[in-house]
Protein backbone atom coordinates (compact mmCIF):
# COMPACT_ATOMS: atom_id res chain seq x y z
CA UNK A 1 0.00 0.00 0.00
CA UNK A 2 1.40 3.33 -0.74
CA UNK A 3 0.11 7.31 -0.06
CA UNK A 4 -0.06 8.51 -2.93
CA UNK A 5 1.76 12.07 -3.48
CA UNK A 6 0.55 15.05 -4.94
CA UNK A 7 1.37 18.29 -6.48
CA UNK A 8 -0.97 21.45 -5.25
CA UNK A 9 -1.38 25.05 -6.25
CA UNK A 10 1.01 27.52 -3.90
CA UNK A 11 -1.29 28.18 -1.04
CA UNK A 12 -3.65 25.09 -1.25
CA UNK A 13 -3.73 22.89 2.01
CA UNK A 14 -2.91 19.50 0.18
CA UNK A 15 -4.08 16.11 0.97
CA UNK A 16 -2.94 16.66 4.53
CA UNK A 17 -4.94 19.60 5.35
CA UNK A 18 -7.83 17.92 4.33
CA UNK A 19 -7.34 14.75 6.16
CA UNK A 20 -5.27 15.21 8.82
CA UNK A 21 -5.51 12.27 11.46
CA UNK A 22 -6.79 10.80 8.70
CA UNK A 23 -3.76 9.80 6.24
CA UNK A 24 -4.64 9.38 2.77
CA UNK A 25 -3.82 5.39 1.57
CA UNK A 26 -4.25 4.81 -2.01
CA UNK A 27 -4.00 2.02 -4.50
CA UNK A 28 -1.13 1.24 -5.41
CA UNK A 29 -1.42 1.18 -9.67
CA UNK A 30 -2.46 4.79 -9.07
CA UNK A 31 1.50 5.55 -9.01
CA UNK A 32 1.70 3.85 -12.69
CA UNK A 33 -0.38 6.34 -14.23
CA UNK A 34 2.70 9.03 -15.51
CA UNK A 35 4.39 6.79 -17.15
CA UNK A 36 0.99 4.99 -19.06
CA UNK A 37 0.45 8.26 -20.37
CA UNK A 38 3.35 8.18 -22.29
CA UNK A 39 3.40 5.26 -23.01
CA UNK A 40 0.05 5.73 -24.83
CA UNK A 41 1.38 8.32 -26.93
CA UNK A 42 4.10 6.77 -27.88
CA UNK A 43 1.57 3.85 -28.66
CA UNK A 44 0.06 5.42 -31.07
CA UNK A 45 3.44 6.75 -32.87
CA UNK A 46 4.17 3.33 -33.40
CA UNK A 47 1.15 2.07 -34.52
CA UNK A 48 1.27 4.77 -37.10
CA UNK A 49 4.75 3.76 -38.26
CA UNK A 50 3.47 0.60 -38.79
CA UNK A 51 0.31 1.69 -40.97
CA UNK A 52 -2.71 1.91 -38.36
CA UNK A 53 -4.69 4.49 -39.46
CA UNK A 54 -5.35 6.93 -36.22
CA UNK A 55 -8.46 8.96 -36.12
CA UNK A 56 -8.96 11.94 -34.25
CA UNK A 57 -12.07 12.20 -32.26
CA UNK A 58 -13.35 15.76 -30.36
CA UNK A 59 -16.82 14.55 -28.51
CA UNK A 60 -18.36 11.67 -26.83
CA UNK A 61 -21.10 11.61 -29.80
CA UNK A 62 -18.01 9.85 -31.92
CA UNK A 63 -18.64 6.00 -32.61
CA UNK A 64 -15.46 4.76 -32.01
CA UNK A 65 -17.01 1.56 -33.14
CA UNK A 66 -16.44 2.26 -36.62
CA UNK A 67 -12.99 3.16 -36.04
CA UNK A 68 -12.02 -0.05 -34.60
CA UNK A 69 -13.92 -1.83 -37.01
CA UNK A 70 -12.04 -0.48 -39.70
CA UNK A 71 -8.65 -1.58 -38.39
CA UNK A 72 -7.96 1.82 -36.77
CA UNK A 73 -7.05 3.65 -33.45
CA UNK A 74 -9.56 6.08 -32.09
CA UNK A 75 -7.76 8.94 -30.21
CA UNK A 76 -9.21 11.90 -28.17
CA UNK A 77 -7.80 14.90 -28.59
CA UNK A 78 -6.32 17.63 -26.44
CA UNK A 79 -8.57 20.61 -25.35
CA UNK A 80 -7.18 21.80 -22.09
CA UNK A 81 -4.45 24.35 -21.83
CA UNK A 82 -4.03 27.12 -19.73
CA UNK A 83 -1.17 28.60 -21.74
CA UNK A 84 -2.04 31.55 -24.09
CA UNK A 85 -3.58 30.52 -27.50
CA UNK A 86 -2.14 32.34 -30.15
CA UNK A 87 -3.63 30.71 -32.98
CA UNK A 88 -6.95 31.19 -31.16
CA UNK A 89 -6.32 34.88 -30.16
CA UNK A 90 -6.08 35.21 -34.37
CA UNK A 91 -8.61 33.33 -35.41
CA UNK A 92 -11.16 33.26 -32.48
CA UNK A 93 -13.20 35.52 -31.13
CA UNK A 94 -12.26 36.44 -27.43
CA UNK A 95 -15.40 35.72 -26.17
CA UNK A 96 -15.86 31.82 -27.21
CA UNK A 97 -15.45 28.92 -25.00
CA UNK A 98 -12.62 27.59 -23.68
CA UNK A 99 -12.45 24.14 -24.42
CA UNK A 100 -13.29 25.44 -28.36
CA UNK A 101 -10.71 28.20 -28.23
CA UNK A 102 -7.58 25.27 -26.73
CA UNK A 103 -8.84 22.33 -29.49
CA UNK A 104 -8.54 24.95 -32.22
CA UNK A 105 -5.14 26.16 -30.89
CA UNK A 106 -3.38 23.25 -30.01
CA UNK A 107 -4.23 21.68 -33.56
CA UNK A 108 -3.01 25.15 -35.40
CA UNK A 109 0.17 25.08 -33.61
CA UNK A 110 0.54 21.44 -33.78
CA UNK A 111 1.48 21.53 -29.98
CA UNK A 112 -1.60 18.38 -29.19
CA UNK A 113 1.00 15.41 -30.00
CA UNK A 114 -2.09 12.94 -30.49
CA UNK A 115 -3.30 15.34 -33.58
CA UNK A 116 0.29 15.78 -34.53
CA UNK A 117 -0.10 11.38 -35.53
CA UNK A 118 -3.60 11.54 -36.86
CA UNK A 119 -4.31 10.83 -40.13
CA UNK A 120 -8.28 11.96 -40.11
CA UNK A 121 -10.38 13.57 -38.23
CA UNK A 122 -14.51 13.74 -37.51
CA UNK A 123 -16.61 15.56 -35.45
CA UNK A 124 -20.45 16.49 -35.09
CA UNK A 125 -22.63 19.67 -35.27
CA UNK A 126 -22.73 19.88 -31.29
CA UNK A 127 -22.49 23.57 -30.45
CA UNK A 128 -22.35 26.62 -32.63
CA UNK A 129 -18.38 26.83 -31.32
CA UNK A 130 -17.50 23.58 -32.01
CA UNK A 131 -18.98 23.35 -35.68
CA UNK A 132 -17.42 26.67 -36.50
CA UNK A 133 -14.10 25.99 -35.35
CA UNK A 134 -13.81 22.70 -36.81
CA UNK A 135 -14.46 24.90 -40.75
CA UNK A 136 -10.79 25.80 -39.66
CA UNK A 137 -9.72 22.72 -38.66
CA UNK A 138 -10.69 20.97 -41.67
CA UNK A 139 -8.19 22.85 -43.82
CA UNK A 140 -5.30 20.91 -41.31
CA UNK A 141 -6.28 17.05 -41.89
CA UNK A 142 -9.04 15.70 -43.50
CA UNK A 143 -12.32 15.82 -41.31
CA UNK A 144 -15.66 14.66 -41.67
CA UNK A 145 -18.92 16.44 -40.13
CA UNK A 146 -21.52 14.55 -38.84
CA UNK A 147 -25.07 16.17 -38.50
CA UNK A 148 -26.20 15.54 -35.14
CA UNK A 149 -29.89 15.56 -34.45
CA UNK A 150 -30.37 17.64 -31.79
CA UNK A 151 -34.06 16.82 -30.74
CA UNK A 152 -33.53 12.84 -29.69
CA UNK A 153 -36.80 12.22 -29.33
CA UNK A 154 -37.94 13.41 -32.52
CA UNK A 155 -39.35 10.64 -34.77
CA UNK A 156 -37.05 11.28 -37.69
CA UNK A 157 -33.61 11.55 -34.92
CA UNK A 158 -32.48 7.97 -35.48
CA UNK A 159 -33.22 7.53 -38.93
CA UNK A 160 -31.22 10.71 -39.62
CA UNK A 161 -28.50 9.82 -37.21
CA UNK A 162 -28.05 6.12 -38.33
CA UNK A 163 -27.76 7.67 -42.00
CA UNK A 164 -24.89 9.79 -40.63
CA UNK A 165 -23.36 6.53 -39.27
CA UNK A 166 -23.75 5.68 -42.84
CA UNK A 167 -21.80 8.48 -43.81
CA UNK A 168 -19.39 8.17 -41.33
CA UNK A 169 -18.59 4.68 -42.77
CA UNK A 170 -18.11 5.44 -46.05
CA UNK A 171 -15.35 8.27 -44.97
CA UNK A 172 -13.83 6.04 -43.08
CA UNK A 173 -13.81 3.09 -45.59
CA UNK A 174 -12.50 5.54 -48.68
CA UNK A 175 -9.62 7.19 -46.40
CA UNK A 176 -8.47 3.75 -44.83
CA UNK A 177 -8.78 1.69 -47.13
CA UNK A 178 -10.78 -1.13 -45.32
CA UNK A 179 -14.29 -2.53 -45.69
CA UNK A 180 -16.31 -1.77 -42.21
CA UNK A 181 -18.12 -5.25 -42.16
CA UNK A 182 -21.42 -6.12 -40.13
CA UNK A 183 -19.28 -8.51 -38.14
CA UNK A 184 -16.58 -6.19 -37.34
CA UNK A 185 -19.30 -3.35 -36.00
CA UNK A 186 -20.52 -6.41 -33.44
CA UNK A 187 -17.06 -7.55 -32.26
CA UNK A 188 -16.06 -3.28 -31.48
CA UNK A 189 -18.94 -2.71 -29.97
CA UNK A 190 -18.42 -6.17 -28.03
CA UNK A 191 -14.86 -5.07 -27.29
CA UNK A 192 -16.19 -1.36 -26.22
CA UNK A 193 -18.67 -2.12 -23.84
CA UNK A 194 -16.13 -4.36 -22.10
CA UNK A 195 -14.18 -1.60 -21.58
CA UNK A 196 -17.32 0.47 -20.91
CA UNK A 197 -18.39 -1.90 -17.74
CA UNK A 198 -15.02 -2.03 -16.23
CA UNK A 199 -14.76 1.30 -16.20
CA UNK A 200 -18.34 1.63 -14.91
CA UNK A 201 -17.59 -1.08 -12.03
CA UNK A 202 -14.29 1.45 -11.20
CA UNK A 203 -16.87 4.31 -10.97
CA UNK A 204 -18.99 2.42 -8.85
CA UNK A 205 -16.43 1.65 -6.23
CA UNK A 206 -16.94 5.02 -5.09
CA UNK A 207 -20.55 4.21 -4.00
CA UNK A 208 -18.46 2.91 -0.58
CA UNK A 209 -18.31 5.39 2.51
CA UNK A 210 -15.30 6.32 2.57
CA UNK A 211 -14.99 5.87 -1.23
CA UNK A 212 -11.33 4.83 -2.22
CA UNK A 213 -10.98 7.20 -5.01
CA UNK A 214 -10.61 10.87 -5.25
CA UNK A 215 -11.74 13.13 -7.85
CA UNK A 216 -8.53 13.60 -9.02
CA UNK A 217 -7.87 9.93 -8.87
CA UNK A 218 -10.88 9.68 -11.22
CA UNK A 219 -9.40 12.32 -13.43
CA UNK A 220 -5.90 10.75 -13.65
CA UNK A 221 -7.77 7.36 -14.35
CA UNK A 222 -9.84 8.98 -17.41
CA UNK A 223 -7.05 10.29 -19.02
CA UNK A 224 -5.12 7.19 -19.85
CA UNK A 225 -8.44 5.03 -20.61
CA UNK A 226 -9.65 7.36 -23.09
CA UNK A 227 -10.13 6.02 -26.59
CA UNK A 228 -6.70 5.50 -27.91
CA UNK A 229 -5.82 2.21 -25.71
CA UNK A 230 -3.62 0.98 -28.06
CA UNK A 231 -2.25 -1.92 -26.60
CA UNK A 232 -5.08 -2.29 -23.43
CA UNK A 233 -2.70 -0.96 -20.75
CA UNK A 234 -5.22 1.62 -19.63
CA UNK A 235 -7.46 -0.91 -18.81
CA UNK A 236 -5.51 -3.62 -17.75
CA UNK A 237 -4.74 -0.17 -15.27
CA UNK A 238 -8.76 -0.07 -14.69
CA UNK A 239 -8.68 -3.98 -13.58
CA UNK A 240 -5.86 -3.65 -11.59
CA UNK A 241 -7.11 -0.74 -9.59
CA UNK A 242 -10.44 -2.71 -9.60
CA UNK A 243 -8.89 -5.94 -8.13
CA UNK A 244 -7.12 -3.69 -5.41
CA UNK A 245 -10.19 -2.07 -4.18
CA UNK A 246 -12.12 -4.97 -4.27
CA UNK A 247 -9.49 -7.05 -2.03
CA UNK A 248 -9.61 -3.80 0.26
CA UNK A 249 -12.55 -5.00 2.68
CA UNK A 250 -11.18 -2.69 5.46
CA UNK A 251 -11.46 0.51 4.09
CA UNK A 252 -8.24 1.35 3.68
CA UNK A 253 -8.77 3.30 0.76
CA UNK A 254 -10.12 6.50 0.93
CA UNK A 255 -10.08 9.58 -1.21
CA UNK A 256 -11.25 11.67 1.63
CA UNK A 257 -12.24 10.54 5.45
CA UNK A 258 -15.57 9.23 5.61
CA UNK A 259 -16.86 11.99 7.53
CA UNK A 260 -16.03 14.49 4.01
CA UNK A 261 -19.16 15.69 2.71
CA UNK A 262 -20.02 13.68 -0.79
CA UNK A 263 -20.41 15.89 -3.74
CA UNK A 264 -21.55 15.24 -7.59
CA UNK A 265 -19.79 16.73 -10.39
CA UNK A 266 -21.89 17.48 -13.13
CA UNK A 267 -21.32 19.74 -15.66
CA UNK A 268 -18.94 20.08 -18.63
CA UNK A 269 -15.92 18.43 -19.58
CA UNK A 270 -12.83 18.52 -16.92
CA UNK A 271 -8.82 17.36 -17.66
CA UNK A 272 -6.63 17.44 -15.41
CA UNK A 273 -4.80 20.80 -16.54
CA UNK A 274 -8.48 22.34 -15.71
CA UNK A 275 -9.67 20.48 -12.71
CA UNK A 276 -9.40 23.42 -9.98
CA UNK A 277 -13.20 22.74 -8.60
CA UNK A 278 -12.24 19.38 -7.83
CA UNK A 279 -8.94 20.26 -6.44
CA UNK A 280 -10.49 23.14 -4.23
CA UNK A 281 -13.63 21.28 -2.94
CA UNK A 282 -11.12 18.62 -2.05
CA UNK A 283 -8.74 20.67 -0.04
CA UNK A 284 -11.77 22.26 1.09
CA UNK A 285 -12.81 19.20 3.07
CA UNK A 286 -15.29 18.09 0.65
CA UNK A 287 -15.22 14.47 -1.60
CA UNK A 288 -15.91 14.60 -5.39
CA UNK A 289 -17.39 10.75 -4.89
CA UNK A 290 -18.87 11.06 -8.72
CA UNK A 291 -18.70 13.13 -12.36
CA UNK A 292 -21.71 13.37 -14.83
CA UNK A 293 -19.39 15.35 -17.26
CA UNK A 294 -18.22 13.81 -20.72
CA UNK A 295 -15.78 11.47 -20.03
CA UNK A 296 -17.61 10.25 -16.89
CA UNK A 297 -20.39 8.53 -15.85
CA UNK A 298 -22.64 9.67 -18.26
CA UNK A 299 -20.40 7.84 -21.02
CA UNK A 300 -20.15 4.39 -19.51
CA UNK A 301 -23.78 4.40 -18.53
CA UNK A 302 -25.30 3.66 -22.29
CA UNK A 303 -23.96 0.46 -24.09
CA UNK A 304 -24.93 -0.94 -27.56
CA UNK A 305 -27.07 -4.29 -27.40
CA UNK A 306 -24.92 -6.43 -28.23
CA UNK A 307 -27.76 -9.09 -28.90
CA UNK A 308 -29.98 -7.08 -31.00
CA UNK A 309 -30.95 -8.18 -34.32
CA UNK A 310 -31.36 -5.12 -35.58
CA UNK A 311 -28.22 -3.71 -37.93
CA UNK A 312 -25.51 -2.90 -35.96
CA UNK A 313 -25.44 0.99 -37.57
CA UNK A 314 -29.00 1.03 -35.89
CA UNK A 315 -28.31 -0.09 -32.69
CA UNK A 316 -24.89 2.43 -32.20
CA UNK A 317 -26.63 4.96 -33.29
CA UNK A 318 -29.75 4.91 -31.12
CA UNK A 319 -26.72 3.66 -28.45
CA UNK A 320 -24.93 7.76 -29.01
CA UNK A 321 -28.27 8.85 -29.26
CA UNK A 322 -28.99 8.61 -25.88
CA UNK A 323 -26.14 10.30 -24.40
CA UNK A 324 -27.52 13.48 -22.65
CA UNK A 325 -25.21 16.41 -23.53
CA UNK A 326 -26.98 19.88 -23.11
CA UNK A 327 -27.02 20.45 -26.92
CA UNK A 328 -30.04 17.78 -26.42
CA UNK A 329 -33.33 19.71 -26.47
CA UNK A 330 -35.06 18.15 -24.24
CA UNK A 331 -32.72 17.09 -22.26
CA UNK A 332 -34.71 14.63 -19.90
CA UNK A 333 -31.70 12.15 -19.99
CA UNK A 334 -29.55 14.10 -18.00
CA UNK A 335 -32.36 15.02 -15.15
CA UNK A 336 -32.76 11.08 -14.81
CA UNK A 337 -29.28 10.08 -14.97
CA UNK A 338 -28.21 13.07 -12.12
CA UNK A 339 -31.09 11.09 -9.85
CA UNK A 340 -29.44 7.76 -10.32
CA UNK A 341 -26.32 9.18 -9.73
CA UNK A 342 -27.53 11.01 -6.28
CA UNK A 343 -29.00 7.96 -4.85
CA UNK A 344 -26.61 5.34 -5.97
CA UNK A 345 -23.33 7.31 -4.71
CA UNK A 346 -25.19 9.02 -1.46
CA UNK A 347 -24.41 12.10 -2.47
CA UNK A 348 -25.18 15.41 0.07
CA UNK A 349 -24.95 18.45 -2.91
CA UNK A 350 -24.16 18.88 -6.55
CA UNK A 351 -22.16 21.35 -8.38
CA UNK A 352 -22.76 22.14 -11.95
CA UNK A 353 -19.59 23.59 -13.60
CA UNK A 354 -19.83 25.41 -16.65
CA UNK A 355 -16.75 27.10 -18.82
CA UNK A 356 -17.78 30.60 -19.88
CA UNK A 357 -19.30 31.40 -22.72
CA UNK A 358 -20.82 27.38 -22.87
CA UNK A 359 -24.02 28.23 -23.65
CA UNK A 360 -25.86 25.08 -23.45
CA UNK A 361 -24.43 24.07 -20.24
CA UNK A 362 -24.93 27.67 -18.73
CA UNK A 363 -28.67 27.79 -19.67
CA UNK A 364 -29.62 24.17 -18.53
CA UNK A 365 -28.08 25.12 -15.24
CA UNK A 366 -31.25 26.50 -14.07
CA UNK A 367 -33.28 23.42 -14.64
CA UNK A 368 -30.95 21.08 -12.95
CA UNK A 369 -31.00 23.76 -10.27
CA UNK A 370 -34.62 23.39 -9.91
CA UNK A 371 -34.27 19.64 -10.30
CA UNK A 372 -31.56 18.95 -7.51
CA UNK A 373 -33.07 21.01 -4.64
CA UNK A 374 -36.91 20.81 -5.89
CA UNK A 375 -37.08 16.64 -6.72
CA UNK A 376 -33.48 15.54 -4.92
CA UNK A 377 -34.13 17.84 -1.87
CA UNK A 378 -30.22 18.57 -1.99
CA UNK A 379 -27.96 21.90 -1.82
CA UNK A 380 -26.82 23.16 -5.25
CA UNK A 381 -24.04 24.93 -6.21
CA UNK A 382 -23.50 26.49 -9.80
CA UNK A 383 -19.91 27.62 -10.92
CA UNK A 384 -19.32 29.01 -14.04
CA UNK A 385 -15.47 29.89 -14.60
CA UNK A 386 -12.80 29.03 -17.28
CA UNK A 387 -9.37 27.36 -17.72
CA UNK A 388 -7.21 30.30 -15.53
CA UNK A 389 -6.27 30.13 -11.74
CA UNK A 390 -7.25 33.80 -11.56
CA UNK A 391 -10.45 32.99 -9.65
CA UNK A 392 -9.22 30.34 -7.17
CA UNK A 393 -9.57 32.52 -4.02
CA UNK A 394 -12.97 33.23 -5.24
CA UNK A 395 -14.03 29.93 -6.01
CA UNK A 396 -12.48 28.33 -2.61
CA UNK A 397 -14.66 31.23 -0.55
CA UNK A 398 -17.90 30.17 -2.46
CA UNK A 399 -16.77 26.35 -2.32
CA UNK A 400 -16.32 26.02 1.10
CA UNK A 401 -19.45 27.93 2.13
CA UNK A 402 -21.18 25.24 -0.08
CA UNK A 403 -19.24 22.37 1.82
CA UNK A 404 -20.29 24.22 5.08
CA UNK A 405 -24.27 23.79 4.44
CA UNK A 406 -23.31 19.72 3.43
Amino acid sequence: MTTLQRTHHKGDKGDEGRAAGDPRHAPAALSKIPALREAKLLAVRDAKEAGVPVVGLYCTYSPRELVLAAGGIPVALCGYKQDPLPAASRDLPANLCPVVKTLYDLAATDTCPYFHFCDILFAQTTCDGRKKAYEFMGRLKPLHIMDLPQLPDAPYALPLWRGELERLKQFLETHTGRTITEEALRDAARATNREMRILKRLFDGNRRIPAPLSGRDLLEVMSVTAYSDVRGTGLALAEELLAEIDADTSGDFRGAPASAPRVLLTGVPVGIETGKVIELVEDGGGAVVAMENCGGYKVVDYLADEEDPRDMLTVLAEKYLRIPCSVMSPNTRRLELLGRMARDFAVQGVIDLTWQSCHTYNIESTAVGTFVRETLGLPFLHIETDFSPSDRENLRTRIEAFLEIL
